[in-house]
């Protein structure tokens, strides 16, 4: 009898957890996939679990996904039309997308974009047929050693913003904490937007990184007003838990950053809960938080 009342009392508050869940409000919101990697990280994992896991992402309020497996005109494997449709068919549309191709050290001495630009152009028409509405580069590693290097660095993003900007898709860059150190004299996110047209290339601030370099997300939306069309919400483990990011400043400030969008992402968690659950939590919060507006 004991074991039944416990069982009872335990659907009970299941239930009511997921009916509260259902009773929060639908908000715009995109998740980075590379947030769950393990089931969906690679051509293998994607054939295997897609199907499930994006009806449970779909099921969970988001309604955009971020992929982050770009390999030679195919995402995770399957033609540009067949992830879109895999995403459509949950319910969810792609928004956005993270790779990009690097330069090499013969490349950036000789100013030299012929072979990278090819590259980009696959690319692009890649993420069009997908229905991406923006292409993100996740980073460029270690800033470079001189300023000399960084402008040769910023003439190439410029002309991947002007193709991506022909090709009707917007092209941004994806901030970490290294963005934050100084090249030379000039903290080097700060030369990179002083020297890439805003038109040809916008910000997808990482608000966890950003903090993690001990910087504040909103001075540098209120010091580069406008240039901010994502957001990466990030936190240590799942949104809101560890305390560390003001997500109700950040979000607040959305309007002088530019916010058009944001996406979810989840590095891991502390490995008391898998990261679905994660993923579910962090979502809740935002629903439930009165600082996150339905869309932007």
């Amino acid at each position: 009898m004991k074991k039944i009342l416990l069982f009872t009392f335990i659907s009970l508050l299941l239930g009511t957890a997921a009916t509260s869940a259902k009773k929060l409000p639908s908000k715009r919101m995109a998740l980075q996939l590379y947030s769950i990697r393990e089931l969906i990280g690679n051509p293998e994992k994607y054939a295997q679990n897609h199907e499930r896991v994006f009806k449970e992402l779909a099921a969970m309020g988001f309604t955009d996904v971020e992929p982050a497996h770009y390999r030679d005109g195919k995402l995770y494997g399957v033609s540009p039309e067949q992830f879109r449709k895999d995403v459509e068919s949950a319910g969810m549309k792609v928004l956005s997308s993270h790779t990009t191709r690097r330069l090499s050290a013969e490349e950036i001495k000789n100013h030299d974009f012929t072979e990278a630009l090819k590259w980009w152009d696959q690319c692009i028409e890649t993420h069009k047929r997908a229905g991406c509405t923006y292409i993100v580069t996740p980073g460029f590693g270690a800033p470079p050693k001189t300023l000399a290097e960084g402008k040769v660095l910023c003439d190439y993003h410029n002309e991947i913003g002007r193709k991506c900007n022909a090709a009707g898709i917007r092209y941004g860059f994806h901030t970490h904490s290294h963005e934050f150190q100084k090249v030379e004299d000039k903290v080097w996110i700060e030369y990179m937007m002083e020297n890439i047209a805003p038109e040809n290339m916008f910000w997808q601030m990482d608000v966890y990184w950003a903090v993690m370099a001990q910087q504040s997300p909103v001075q540098y939306f209120k010091k580069y007003p406008g240039r901010y069309d994502l957001l990466h919400i990030k936190d240590k483990y799942e949104l809101g838990a560890s305390g560390m990011v003001g997500f109700d400043a950040i979000f607040n400030a959305a309007n002088i950053a530019g916010l058009k969008n944001f996406v979810v992402e989840l590095e891991r968690t502390d490995g008391s809960i898998d990261i679905m659950e994660g993923v579910r939590r962090s979502i809740n919060y935002l629903r439930a938080a009165p600082f996150v507006k339905k869309s932007y």
